[in-house]
């Protein structure tokens, strides 16, 4: 994570605001660190409104409301366990994330037993 970031986030916690608007905070670190951070952020801003914009699934699928957008326009807009629970783009967007990670691990195993 580069040090802007860190720095960013540091202060963030500090300063408490009530809003906390998160544009891709954590889209240069691993997954395993965004769990962690999100995890953070969860508990320390519990009562304030957190606006998150992230590529990755993990770091909005446990949002209160999911706003998905395409190409600019509103797809979407409700609780991600209702929207996994329909025929929805954001259904399909994590079933897509899901199978990409089992892929990439499997590839990954598959290159250890080269090595």
């Amino acid at each position: 994570m580069g040090q802007r970031q860190l720095f960013c986030l540091g202060r963030v916690l500090l300063k408490r605001n009530r809003i906390l608007v998160l544009d891709e905070a954590t889209a240069s670190i691993d997954s395993a660190t965004d769990s962690t951070l999100q995890k953070i952020i969860r508990e320390e801003f519990c009562n304030c409104t957190v606006i998150t914009v992230a590529h990755r699934v993990p770091t909005v699928i446990d949002s209160d409301m999911v706003l998905l957008l395409s190409f600019g326009k509103l797809v979407e807009y409700d609780e991600p366990s209702k929207l996994m629970g329909i025929n929805s783009s954001f259904s399909k967007l994590v079933a897509e994330y899901w199978s990409s990670c089992r892929r990439n691990s499997k590839e990954e195993l598959n290159h250890l037993g080269t090595i």
